[in-house]
């Protein structure tokens, strides 16, 4: 025997619409043989970048190697947040790339090209081109199975590592130490501002967290750098995130850095290379403050054109 059972008729889910994203400007002009990705260097960028490169050693088989490919590849898996070995095969071999990027990293090349890249931009934004005033703040990330120094932040409840970054009041970075999770924030504080000491003399405030008043940190910074370290106090009333006046600037440079993928953990082995990571990031940040990749309209440029077009 058979049984027949009545099915209900077929209806056709509702799915929630998809949203339109904006048109793109037009890019900047960018010389290349291969379709583009949205981390290539402009002609312009490349223009800032190429002559601050370390030049060929000299002696041997001739360079072969395209550098500004190679540094389209670098930044590729700075903002995507891929591994190496997955770079596509538009870009030279992920071997020569990394190559590259750790030889440069350890002759000190990257430290080099930011140093010349921060003052240009503060010049930009109409700033004189040494700081007279940073501010210090520190972030702790999870690690992963590659290995390195990592440690227990008890206060995050994070395992891995904590970066020590001091940055000036356009939020551009000025020195940057990587250690274990469990190292405390005044701990780092003093390798981070020794760094800042030898980059920006010319500071003479300091912001920081409550977390930072120690009275043997505060001492060190104004008898040994000449310092003044204020610190920025929330109040016990405030419940919840509230902005604090000047502390926010270092807090906005970390929001920077979160859209490169590959500094949502800690994915280095060695914190050296992490400190090179963040440091290529601010690169990418500066270049683009001096060179925009796209071809962006004034406000009041749009209001003209959506005017013509009604009349």
């Amino acid at each position: 025997m058979i049984r027949r059972t009545s099915r209900a008729p077929w209806v056709p889910i509702e799915t929630m619409p998809r949203r339109h994203k904006p048109p793109r400007p037009p890019r900047t002009a960018t010389t290349q043989a291969r379709a583009l990705y949205e981390t290539d260097l402009t002609d312009a960028q490349w223009g800032i970048l190429g002559p601050l490169l370390p030049a060929p050693p000299g002696g041997g088989r001739p360079r072969t190697t395209d550098l500004r490919e190679v540094l389209n590849a670098i930044l590729y898996v700075l903002r995507t947040g891929c591994a190496w070995d997955l770079l596509p095969h538009d870009f030279p071999p992920p071997g020569t790339v990394y190559g590259y990027f750790s030889q440069w990293r350890r002759d000190g090349a990257i430290a080099r090209i930011h140093e010349a890249l921060r003052p240009l931009a503060r010049a930009a934004a109409e700033h004189d081109a040494e700081p007279s005033a940073a501010c210090l703040d520190s972030q702790s990330v999870k690690t992963t199975e590659v290995g390195g120094i990592k440690g227990f932040d008890a206060g995050k409840l994070v395992k891995g590592r904590k970066r020590h970054i001091v940055v000036d009041t356009l939020g551009l970075l000025i020195a940057v130490v990587v250690t274990s999770a469990n190292v405390q924030d005044y701990h780092g504080a003093k390798p981070a501002l020794s760094r800042a000491k030898d980059r920006s003399p010319g500071l003479k405030v300091v912001w920081v967290d409550g977390i930072y008043e120690k009275e043997w940190l505060i001492d060190w910074a104004r008898d040994d750098c000449g310092w003044e370290l204020q610190v920025v106090k929330r109040t016990d009333q405030e419940k919840g995130f509230k902005v604090l006046p000047k502390r926010w600037v270092v807090e906005r440079t970390f929001g920077w850095l979160g859209r490169y993928r590959r500094l949502s953990k800690d994915y280095e082995v060695l914190p050296e290379t992490s400190e090179a990571m963040i440091q290529m990031a601010m690169i990418h940040i500066m270049v683009r403050r001096l060179e925009p990749t796209c071809q962006y309209t004034l406000a009041s440029q749009n209001q003209g054109f959506e005017a013509s077009q009604a009349a």
